[in-house]
């Protein structure tokens, strides 16, 4: 799934509602602490960096990703920030440049988890923390969950994101273990998003933003509109929370 012609505007409006909640809650789950080196790994627009900069300072962060709309966006808020436009499966970084690098809502995006991961744990130095977590599309408990629902009930066929990779129970710290990552811990981690109304939720998938975006926008004029009364009929007007759950794995070098 490519992010190439995604806004970073877009992104905020649509999963950086989630994003953004998450990151603290995830920096502290790979023990990151002043005086360390972070690697963020498929920063996108920038949730978890602001996190580590706030954390460690911005001489301490490095950050990569692919999307260049989600470099150009991240450079410019923050400029004396370390970026680099890549992927996770071809790191630009000495080995042991980090003491802690991670991948927020990235591994089920990645080309061969299993090499990108092998990456994160070349460039972190020995006995350093690697961390991910993925949402857990699976299980019924991701942000996008109600979505996916209604859209199965709407239409069958609709192919998901269950399928993704570390989107199952267990299966995150199994790509670890397949890239050598040792002491691997499974958990989760839970946030909340509240919403105004109806459209305020409904909005945000249409303006193409990953797998989602992409499926709505594919539809048709009358598929797409039925979808949309389906969600309307399954969500209350508002106001309203959504709980999404992400499976989190840490581990070390």
């Amino acid at each position: 799934m490519s992010f190439n012609n995604v806004s970073a505007d877009a992104y905020a409006r649509f999963m950086g509602r989630y994003a953004e909640p998450l990151a603290g809650g995830f920096a502290d789950l790979a023990g990151v602490r002043p005086g360390q080196r972070a690697l963020d790994v498929g920063c996108g627009p920038g949730a978890l960096t602001a996190q580590l900069i706030d954390r460690l300072g911005p001489d301490a962060v490095s950050a990569i990703d692919p999307s260049p709309p989600f470099i150009t966006a991240v450079r410019e808020r923050f400029p004396e920030v370390d970026i680099h436009s890549g992927t996770a499966e071809d790191l630009p970084f000495a080995a042991g440049s980090f003491d802690v690098a991670l991948a927020q809502l990235v591994v089920h995006f990645m080309a061969d988890p299993v090499q990108g991961l092998r990456e994160m744990a070349r460039v972190t130095r020995p006995g350093g923390t690697i961390a991910a977590c993925v949402w857990d599309h699976a299980g019924g408990r991701g942000p996008l969950s109600p979505f996916w629902k209604a859209a199965h009930e709407v239409l069958p066929e609709v192919h998901d994101e269950s399928d993704r990779a570390g989107a199952r129970a267990g299966q995150l710290a199994e790509l670890f273990a397949a890239a050598g990552v040792q002491d691997v811990q499974a958990g989760t981690l839970t946030v909340e998003v509240p919403y105004e109304s109806f459209d305020e939720w409904w909005e945000p998938y249409t303006l193409g933003v990953g797998p989602a975006g992409a499926y709505t926008a594919k539809l048709s004029p009358e598929h797409r509109e039925a979808l949309r009364a389906h969600c309307a009929e399954v969500l209350p007007a508002g106001p309203f929370t959504i709980s999404a759950t992400a499976w989190t794995t840490t581990g070390t070098t």
